[in-house]
């Protein structure tokens, strides 16, 4: 229930101005914008907390999208008071190297809401590139933060943000021929994790409705593996579809009324689709190889799924009603895990070859591929919701070799800034949600 509350956004007033500041993000290596983020000034001291808090999540955000270098602040001349005050001192921010500044305030509002006010600057132009206040519970903060970012971001890029968002991933830990797997949450930079199932069941492949309040994912419950439903809110399982055999891969349609996945029936393995308005469902595929993972595009007219049809793991493409398929991967090695980008310019991949794993991305066409990034076990790309960036798991053996450790990644799609998401335990299957609702 933490992303069901009120939150009122003012927008204060923005000056026309000429945009000077700006991050180009199609290179491959980006020249990081210098970015001053001064503490916010506290109306009282109870809020000095908050005003030191939300900046330190804006740096960390900025600073890990690798598109902005943000200051030290023991380098700030101008204290928050002043500037809250009689607004910057632009001269003093370029002496700094600054090219843009965010500013803020923290107040309570008459009706007893604590009002977060913040300003971007543009420090060569000197003018005010974006404002906004918002009225919310002391206890979303973290939020209030993200959301901060994003505009940032937004300004200084031209895309939309990511950090308003969260991922579901598995949690895992124990001995490598035991691991126990549990289905668990988190927002996009580690923080407020939390389990979603205990350690009684296994649990695979998590994926998130275009709501960000459901998740549907395989599991082992009673047994057999089946796909089940998550509301996020609720806590509620719920069996999806009433199907007599192994069904796998599960993901959702763009619109959220239906999900795509996979089914084995007598050592075939196809995929169909379950509308959940009314718990119908067809086949799309009806072929003697194995067709699996399923991933729609973004305007749901069309499914990328891999496919060893052709007598070795590929990419397909076809139609949303199974027709038209189409073999969409050509270069050495076999393919797997595709998932379509948000933007549906891009279909990511996991790929094998000579003993090694990579991620890479290619055009929906096939053409275009590009490897990202490689290493000794690399699987499930899951894409920002700017389609932008790309989150998935390494595996590695732990020292004496008895062991396994996996962890999440992030990457840009252009394979610049790799990092590691902070989780408690190892994790595996990252699935990214759409910005929170």
């Amino acid at each position: 229930m933490r992303y069901l509350f009120t939150l009122l956004v003012c927008f204060l007033i923005i000056a026309p101005a000429q945009a000077q500041m700006r991050v180009d993000v199609t290179k491959g290596t980006v020249q990081a914008l210098p970015i001053a983020v001064s503490t916010f000034h506290a109306q009282s001291p109870e809020f000095n907390q908050l005003a030191r808090d939300i900046p330190d999540i804006i740096t960390n955000n900025l600073r890990s999208s690798g598109l902005f270098a943000p200051i030290n602040p023991g380098a700030f001349i101008q204290d928050p008071a002043s500037i809250q005050k009689d607004g910057p001192r632009f001269a003093e921010w370029r002496a700094i190297n600054a090219q843009a500044l965010v500013s803020g305030s923290v107040t309570r509002a008459q009706d007893g809401r604590t009002r977060v006010e913040f300003r971007l600057w543009d420090v060569f132009s000197q003018q005010q590139m974006s404002g906004m206040a918002y009225m919310t519970t002391p206890e979303n903060w973290r939020r209030i933060a993200h959301i901060i970012s994003d505009d940032v971001y937004k300004r200084a890029t031209g895309e939309d943000g990511y950090f308003d968002t969260r991922i579901v991933y598995i949690a895992e830990y124990g001995p490598a021929t035991s691991r126990i797997k549990r289905l668990a949450i988190m927002d996009q930079d580690g923080a407020n994790n939390r389990y979603l199932t205990d350690e009684k069941t296994l649990v695979l492949t998590p994926r998130f409705s275009p709501t960000a309040q459901e998740i549907t994912y395989m599991s082992y419950k009673g047994g057999a593996p089946r796909v089940y439903l998550y509301n996020i809110d609720t806590g509620r399982q719920e069996l999806l579809g009433n199907f007599p055999n192994m069904t796998f891969a599960p993901r959702f349609s763009p619109d959220g009324n239906r999900v795509v996945m996979s089914m084995s029936t007598s050592g075939n393995t196809d995929i169909y689709e379950l509308d959940l308005r009314n718990r119908q469902s067809r086949r799309l595929t009806n072929h003697t190889g194995i067709d699996t993972a399923p991933s729609y595009a973004p305007d749901g007219r069309q499914i990328v799924f891999e496919s060893d049809r052709g007598g070795q793991q590929q990419l397909y493409v076809m139609d949303s009603n199974g027709g038209n398929v189409r073999r969409i991967s050509f270069g050495k090695g076999r393919y797997a895990n595709p998932v379509w980008s948000p933007r549906g310019d891009l279909i990511a991949f996991t790929k094998m070859q000579q003993g090694q794993f990579f991620l890479g991305v290619m055009r929906p066409d096939g053409k275009g591929e590009r490897l990202i990034t490689g290493g000794r076990h690399v699987e499930g790309p899951s894409w920002s919701p700017n389609g932008r960036v790309l989150t998935y798991f390494k595996e590695a053996v732990t020292a004496g070799g008895t062991g396994r450790q996996s962890k999440l990644y992030t990457v840009d799609i252009t394979g610049y800034n790799e990092r590691m998401l902070p989780t408690p335990r190892d994790g595996s299957d990252p699935a990214w949600s759409p910005i929170n609702p």
